[in-house]
């Protein structure tokens, strides 16, 4: 049953809708309405403005690390699976949340917060490849593909060096979704109409 209450836990944790609530919350805002009406850390940057896209953005991040911390807690061991198999169930929440008729955000931040509890390393690397991307794109849609090909080929190494399969498993699920999450914003960067930031 613990791998049952876990998989829950960490389910209800990715379905909070950090940009949904902080915008009703504070701002009176309904950013499904406004920009893309996607329910993430970038969308809430054009809506709301930097300081509200920041704190979605360490939320959502914060969801995917807790459902790897909780999983790793003593009272859940020994569990049939590897914590970051959890963190899977966060990232899916995010993308279908309960709290928000099943239309979430695009996996990035919440996949990141599982890399960062469970291969802190590899956060690392993968962020410094987003902020190099996205200083040289200007668009953060196709710097998170870029990031998520970067974790497959990552998932892929680790996979021929250690033969950890949960891990490599995980990381390529996670970036698939991203990519698919995306294809929109990648139509639009080939017909070159994707937006860019100016803010780096």
């Amino acid at each position: 049953m613990n791998i049952v209450l876990v998989i829950l836990i960490a389910y209800v944790l990715g379905s909070i809708p950090s940009a949904l609530w902080i915008g009703k919350v504070f701002f009176k805002t309904d950013i499904r309405e406004h920009g893309s009406g996607n329910l993430g850390a970038t969308n809430t940057f054009r809506v709301l403005g930097k300081k509200a896209g920041i704190i979605v953005t360490l939320l959502d991040i914060l969801k995917g690390s807790a459902a790897v911390w909780i999983a790793s807690l003593s009272y859940f061991q020994p569990l049939p699976v590897e914590t970051i198999v959890i963190g899977l169930f966060a990232v899916i929440g995010h993308m279908f949340p309960l709290f928000a008729r099943f239309r979430g955000g695009k996996a990035v931040a919440t996949s990141a917060g599982v890399l960062l509890a469970y291969a802190p390393i590899v956060f690392v690397i993968v962020l410094a490849i987003f902020i190099i991307s996205l200083k040289v794109t200007k668009m953060v849609s196709l710097s998170s593909v870029i990031v998520a090909c970067s974790g497959i080929i990552i998932a892929i190494v680790e996979f021929i060096r250690s033969q950890n399969y949960s891990f490599s498993i995980i990381v390529i699920c996670m970036a698939l979704f991203i990519i698919y999450r995306h294809r929109a914003n990648l139509e639009r960067v080939k017909n070159g109409t994707e937006p860019k930031i100016t803010w780096i």
